[in-house]
């Protein structure tokens, strides 16, 4: 038993085992548009900052004209009046014993507000604004007459902020997809382990059931009076069909116990596997329906470097999913091999009669927990998916679906290619 829940904890982490490279993407792509978004950001509000500096070096020097025109006053009320109060940036003017003597656009103080603590408070202003851009020194003749200091726009301050509310963001969206993530892998084991469960009850019911018939027979003929000779060869065909059903128990714990581990590839005949499972599933075409035929068309390819044991559970369970969809009475089966185009390459085809796959479920099928069967734990597919192209470094795919022909497609490497 604890052989068993070591092997579905296993299966378990091949469905699990790429969150953590799932978590280092989602991290440094967070950690890229950050940088970038900073960048940015402090890019567009050096060139806003150098912009502003620009601008009030030309107000300074507007006023200073102004000032040491002969006729000055208008024009020094004008530019004030119309160009510096129109300007969007906060702007205090000192005089010469650095008080506050005109302000604009500082946040929180009106115009004409000269109560003490508002003039305190300008000076604190003030320094800030001399702190981080310096003065302007505004002359009347060679004498300094006031001082101009500015601070950055209301549309500076906000992308300052601009950087940390994006961070914010993108950090909030990444943990909204670690939990988002974290729930859908809680789920998928969910699924996996009932899945598993389900799937090893159904791997061993067939055989078991099988067995059970057989006991039956055994009970039958003692009960019949058939005579000695009879009885014999009756007994003999009986084990030897219950060799089988043993043989095949100890396949599917064997399979089980290879999931989750690096199998062991051998070359191998991969028409003598096919025809394996094909025989398998005729002996069953009594119980699976009498109108069901199973072809089996093999074709010249070299030799493949497989697991005999998880490949041939590959090709049962493409078959029984194949006699599930399939009419009782007319369905039809092909299994085909070929050696691809290429020549580097070995291809099996699945081909069936049945109603299709639609294209929605043919976009899901290879998802752990996804079914279209009322009984089933979408496990089948999954597992196959697995084997094929991570165990073998191969392929599959559903070729095309329609009613009347569903194809799936398998292809592998030819050995020592």
């Amino acid at each position: 038993m604890a052989r068993k829940w070591d092997i579905l904890g296993r299966v378990s982490d091949l469905y699990v085992g790429k969150s953590t490279l799932f978590k280092t993407f989602l991290l440094a792509g967070v950690a890229a548009i950050s940088i970038l978004f900073s960048w940015y950001t402090l890019g567009l509000i050096n060139k806003l900052q150098v912009d502003t500096r620009d601008q009030v070096e030309k107000y300074v020097q507007l006023w200073q004209l102004a000032a040491n025109s002969p006729t000055s006053g208008g024009e020094l009320q004008f530019i004030f009046d119309e160009i510096i109060v129109k300007a969007r940036f906060p702007i205090i003017v000192l005089d010469g014993d650095k008080k506050p003597v005109s302000w604009r656009n500082i946040s929180g103080i009106a115009p004409d507000d000269t109560t003490t603590s508002v003039k305190e408070r300008l000076r604190e202003i003030a320094q800030e604004m001399y702190d981080q851009n310096g003065e302007f020194p505004l002359y009347f003749g060679d004498t300094y007459v006031n001082f101009l200091r500015y601070g950055d726009s209301q549309l500076i301050n906000q992308l300052k902020v601009m950087p940390f509310v994006a961070i914010g963001i993108v950090l909030a969206f990444m943990i909204v997809a670690i939990v988002g993530f974290q729930n859908i892998r809680r789920s998928e084991e969910r699924y996996i382990w009932v899945g598993m469960a389900k799937e090893t009850a159904h791997q061993l019911g067939t055989p078991l059931s099988s067995l059970m018939g057989w006991l039956e027979v055994i009970g039958s003929e003692n009960r019949s009076g058939v005579d000695a000779a009879n009885q014999q060869e009756i007994s003999d065909t009986t084990i030897d069909n219950m060799k089988v059903d043993v043989e095949r128990l100890l396949r599917v714990t064997n399979r089980f116990s290879q999931i989750g581990s690096i199998p062991e590839l051998k070359e191998c005949d991969l028409n003598a596997l096919a025809e394996d499972a094909v025989v398998y599933y005729r002996r069953r075409l009594p119980f699976e329906g009498k109108g069901i035929r199973i072809d089996l068309n093999t074709g010249d390819i070299p030799p493949v470097r497989l697991n005999a044991e998880l490949f041939g559970w590959v090709l049962e369970n493409l078959i029984k999913n194949a006699l599930q969809a399939v009419d009782a009475r007319s369905g039809r089966i092909s299994i085909t091999t070929k050696l691809a185009v290429d020549k580097r390459h070995v291809q099996i085809e699945i081909v069936d009669n049945g109603n299709g796959i639609s294209t929605v479920a043919a976009r899901k099928i290879f998802r752990p927990g996804f079914t279209t069967k009322k009984r089933g734990w979408g496990m089948g597919l999954t597992l196959v998916k697995r084997i094929v192209e991570e165990y073998h470094v191969g392929r599959i795919v559903l070729d095309r679906s329609q009613p009347g022909e569903t194809v799936f497609e398998i292809t592998l490497p030819v050995a020592g290619r």
